[in-house]
């Protein structure tokens, strides 16, 4: 498989390019809008095909690159049916298994930090969205946010892979770039250890943390698969 982890660094955000080398087919995960063209000219360097983008959820703190790459390549756009952004061309469930070329995709839903939160599997790691971060996790104060919710999906549906499973969150804000499901089970800040149900409860609502500097923007944008203007115009046409 071709794999290349790709940085945003205004809001430290990973997106993921995963590519078939015998189909040269490929899919790129939480792509950045503002990105798209350094994705069209590596896409173009590795001769890969770009078939879908896939969404870990709707962001809060960047604008999806889904609706361009669509446009500009004819990619369809991948969301969780209950993500809230319904222009997606593929709205997918738990357990869900999406083929591209020789590479095998499993949806699960892990929901917590919104309701629609996925992270897809692929042979041995995971992208885990903003559900499960390095040494942390997605915060649970806003959009349909729910800190059981979070601890179950992260315990019930990713603490257990194999313990080798790699770990490719949606963001790091502190230079870090892989984990493993046995390092985040034994020293994951907010819920290692065999921190319990009641005890993550209580430390996420405790965090204090700021309002998301892009929410406003972003929100609404990603709601319209990036392009908002578009879809604007296709309602009052």
């Amino acid at each position: 498989m071709i794999f290349r982890q790709l940085f945003e660094p205004d809001t430290a955000t990973y997106s993921y390019l995963l590519g078939c080398e015998f189909s040269q087919k490929a899919v790129l995960i939480d792509p950045v809008a503002g990105d798209v063209e350094h994705y069209i000219a590596l896409l173009n360097e590795l001769e890969l095909t770009l078939i879908y983008t896939m969404e870990t959820h709707v962001h809060a703190d960047h604008i999806t690159g889904a609706g361009l790459l669509r446009d500009k390549l004819g990619s369809k756009g991948v969301v969780h049916r209950d993500a809230g952004a319904m222009c997606a061309d593929l709205l997918v469930t738990d357990g869900v298994q999406l083929q591209v070329g020789e590479i095998e995709i499993l949806v699960r839903h892990t929901p917590g930090h919104t309701s629609g939160c996925v992270s897809y599997v692929a042979g041995d790691r995971v992208f885990s969205g903003d559900a499960l971060f390095i040494d942390g996790c997605g915060r649970t104060d806003f959009q349909q946010g729910d800190a059981g919710m979070l601890y179950d999906s992260i315990t019930q549906k990713l603490f257990t892979l194999p313990p080798d499973t790699l770990v490719y969150p949606g963001h790091d804000y502190n230079g870090k770039t892989v984990s493993t499901i046995k390092q985040e089970i034994a020293t994951n800040a907010r819920l290692g250890g065999g921190k319990t149900r009641e005890e993550f409860i209580e430390i996420m609502a405790n965090l204090n943390l700021p309002y998301p500097r892009y929410i406003d923007e972003a929100l609404p944008a990603n709601q319209a698969c990036g392009q908002p203007d578009k879809q604007e115009s296709v309602r009052q046409g």
